[in-house]
């Protein structure tokens, strides 16, 4: 079996190394890097069993497939391709790694690495059956702060479980999205904030100790793993003022989304072990 990662730019990417770790190097994994997404696409037709797809390809991939799962179908999105007896296969570990975190968080699995990637308890058992007692989450209040690829997954997610969401976002194009000059007033109250943007905004620096709702639990999950916006100082100033908040890194999210798109593309669990120690060591 060959896999490989399409999109562009990906020189950056540490998918070939957590995929080498995660299985000893047992199979390829390559960097298929094109501005042409037809181009890739046949790369992947031509000569791999699988492919990751990541910005700006996401939406393009989910049309190509044959058969489209339902997480897919929710997100409007794809960041995975699997060649099946049936044809061409989407999934989207985005949204299935972030679902699994926030269900961890709602059940009192949080996962609060301080250090990158520390210690994370065992993963919220998977499949459909956790999900379905959904009336304990409704009355949770999630923000999700840009909707891209991750936002959008996020929100799937989110929705999924039965919570409350509110999406801020840089660009409005629906009545369902607020301005980022809305962050301060839906930061104090959401229960869980989910940060998508690639930069830190001003408003981040504008929150006060009453911001973080002291008394009441706070969760924030970070996707940017490379320039997290919640720099030390934050987190410190967050976590002094609420006890009871918790910040989670971008780190973590690449590695749940991982470990489950490696899983659909070979059928055996891969190391996790392995796979932190890749992330930990950048």
């Amino acid at each position: 079996m060959k896999f490989g990662l399409i999109g562009h730019p990906i020189a950056h990417s540490l998918s070939p190394a957590l995929f080498k770790a995660g299985y000893a190097g047992r199979y390829p994994y390559d960097l298929i890097e094109t501005p042409d997404f037809e181009e890739a696409y046949q790369i992947f037709l031509n000569e791999y069993d699988g492919i990751n797809v990541t910005a700006p390809f996401k939406e393009l991939a989910l049309k190509k497939a044959d058969i489209i799962s339902e997480e897919c179908n929710i997100v409007g999105a794809t960041n995975l391709l699997i060649k099946t007896p049936e044809g061409v296969k989407a999934h989207n570990s985005d949204y299935l790694g972030v679902r699994e975190w926030l269900y961890g968080v709602v059940t009192g699995l949080e996962r609060t690495p301080v250090a990158p990637c520390g210690m994370l308890p065992p993963p919220a058992a998977k499949g459909a059956a956790c999900f379905l007692n959904l009336q304990q989450h409704q009355k949770r209040h999630v923000l999700i702060v840009g909707i891209g690829g991750a936002g959008k997954a996020a929100t799937a997610a989110a929705r999924a479980l039965g919570m409350e969401v509110t999406v801020l976002n840089r660009t409005i194009y629906s009545n369902e999205i607020k301005p980022l000059s809305a962050f301060r007033e839906e930061f104090r109250k959401a229960d869980i904030v989910i940060y998508n943007l690639p930069v830190r905004i001003p408003e981040l620096d504008t929150l006060t100790e009453e911001d973080f709702t002291p008394g009441r639990p706070k969760h924030i999950l970070e996707a940017n793993y490379r320039n997290p916006s919640f720099d030390k100082a934050l987190i410190q100033k967050m976590q002094q003022t609420n006890l009871a908040s918790t910040y989670t890194e971008g780190q973590v999210w690449l590695l749940l989304q991982a470990v489950t798109g490696y899983e659909i593309f070979t059928g055996e669990s891969p190391d996790e072990s392995s796979m932190k120690e890749v992330i930990k060591s950048k």
